[in-house]
């Protein structure tokens, strides 16, 4: 079976995206956004986008509503990346979480971001039951981010 990806609209890439990355580089994160920055696994060349970072049982968490993104790909590739906001830049580590840990925190996220990303999630919300949520964890790679580069 495919990856799952669903391709953001022209009002998502070029002004939802673009806002949300622009208040990021000044400072401002719009209920704990950041620019990810991560190499790509083609090019090389850095690719940057703006993401939701989840902190949750004292963790922080990567979430792709959208699915296997190019970020994501980018990600499993260099295994690390850079999150910004402002003039702070954080590199970090990334690890893939399993499918089966995942419930909680899709969940948590659903909590936080539905407004924003619910729509992605095929009507499964965060008071949805585990086993929905379970069901759809193949669709959205999660990643720990975790503190320094490999």
């Amino acid at each position: 079976m495919p990856d799952r990806y669903l391709r953001p609209s022209w009002f998502t890439k070029r002004i939802f995206n673009g806002a949300v990355a622009s208040l990021a580089r000044v400072g401002v994160s719009v209920m704990g956004s950041r620019i990810l920055t991560v190499r790509g696994r083609t090019t090389g060349a850095d690719r940057s986008i703006p993401v939701n970072l989840l902190t949750y049982g004292g963790q922080r968490y990567l979430v792709a509503p959208r699915g296997t993104t190019q970020w994501v790909r980018n990600l499993r590739a260099a295994g690390e990346g850079r999150l910004r906001v402002g003039r702070r830049v954080e590199a970090f580590r990334a690890d893939e979480v399993p499918d089966d840990e995942k419930t909680e925190i899709l969940r948590a996220y659903l909590r936080r971001w539905r407004f924003e990303v619910g729509a992605f999630f095929q009507g499964v919300g965060p008071k949805s039951p585990d086993g929905e949520l379970r069901r759809i964890a193949p669709d959205h790679p999660v990643f720990r981010v975790t503190g320094g580069s490999r």
